[in-house]
């Protein structure tokens, strides 16, 4: 059976994985998948989870935040700020879940101060303008 290496490599740390025999991704034009042998390929995966299939047929699940995705001379390169990985659909979907939440969470408060920001900033001109023209 033919097989391939995946190398993941996020901010923090790196992994390589022998005997990979499929690989399941989604990228702006839709869901794919990647065989051994396949041409060489370059694209960015959407947010979300991927898959990849083991010489032991068992499926293994990526969760990613996105990622530039590079296939060459069966050597497949996932690189991504965030990965994580688990044989668990269940517990890797409820972990993604989660992540996302939180950067949601994150974003929204980040929000909320610019706004903040913001409006102190025209009021201080506003006060400005009010003394240098009153």
């Amino acid at each position: 059976m033919n097989t391939f290496t995946l190398h993941l490599l996020d901010a923090t740390h790196s992994e390589t994985l022998a005997d990979i025999t499929s690989f399941v991704g989604e990228d702006a034009s839709g869901s794919f998948g990647i065989l051994p042998g396949h041409s060489r390929l370059m694209t960015c995966l959407v947010m979300g989870l991927a898959r990849f299939r083991t010489r032991d047929q068992r499926w293994h699940y990526l969760a990613l935040p996105g990622a530039v995705l590079y296939f060459n001379n069966n050597e497949l390169t996932l690189s991504t700020r965030h990965f994580l990985r688990d044989d668990d659909y269940t517990r890797i979907s409820n972990a993604l879940r989660d992540q996302l939440l939180a950067e949601e969470n994150a974003l929204l408060s980040m929000k909320k101060s610019l706004h903040r920001m913001e409006e102190e900033t025209l009021k201080r001109l506003w006060n400005l303008n009010r003394v240098t023209t009153g």
